[in-house]
């Protein structure tokens, strides 16, 4: 078993979830202004992101960049994975590839605790994404734990690239903002990813 062989219900029984979706996690978190460089490089994207409309596609051209820009936005103080390998306990099948890991770490040469948030890339089906996505949040709390670097709130996110849902793991309850975001509000988006960080967003970016 893998992240991506669980099912909502069966994640929720084998771990004793909490699942709320009555919240609205971010609605009054600000905007934060993006570089020229973003809002030209989207520019170019979107578009052909749509056009070509495949996962990877909407991966490579509309998440990885606002991911960049996040590094970018805190100083370049937190890692960024991409398709890496993160298996923690296979025994529980916390194990399997993660789209996207952000670490609140400057070190890009392996990951290290206490990783942030976890995302999830999906074509269209939202919905789908999430018991892939929390079942990875629950691998990235007990590797933070297992480091000594335990930290209360792991977060997620799953996207399309044009829109994005927001979720919290907090002991055993998972939070799924009711609320969806979409690209054409990224200073929004950028305003949440920062918050979640928790590091003050650079002076400047390039």
């Amino acid at each position: 078993m893998a992240y991506s062989d669980f099912k909502l219900a069966s994640l929720k029984q084998k771990f004793s979830l909490i699942i709320d979706e009555d919240v609205q996690l971010f609605v009054t978190t600000p905007q934060i202004p993006v570089s020229a460089w973003l809002t030209e490089t989207l520019q170019e994207t979107l578009s052909l992101a749509l056009a070509i409309n495949t996962e990877k596609v909407r991966s490579e051209l509309l998440i990885a960049p606002i991911l960049v820009e996040l590094r970018k936005q805190t100083g370049r103080t937190v890692s960024l994975f991409s398709g890496v390998e993160f298996s923690v306990d296979a025994t529980q099948g916390l194990n399997g590839v993660c789209d996207y890991i952000i670490s609140q770490s400057s070190e890009q040469l392996f990951i290290s605790a206490p990783i942030l948030i976890i995302f999830e890339a999906k074509n269209e089906d939202i919905k789908g994404g999430f018991p892939q996505c929390i079942a990875a949040m629950i691998a990235a709390q007990r590797f933070n734990e297992q480091e000594n670097k335990r930290i209360p709130v792991i977060h997620g996110v799953v996207t399309t690239g044009t829109n994005w849902r927001f979720l919290q793991l907090e002991a055993t309850t998972v939070r799924v903002d009711s609320r969806e975001y979409y690209i054409d509000n990224v200073e929004k988006i950028m305003g949440i990813l920062t918050s979640i960080t928790g590091l003050p967003v650079a002076s400047k970016t390039l």
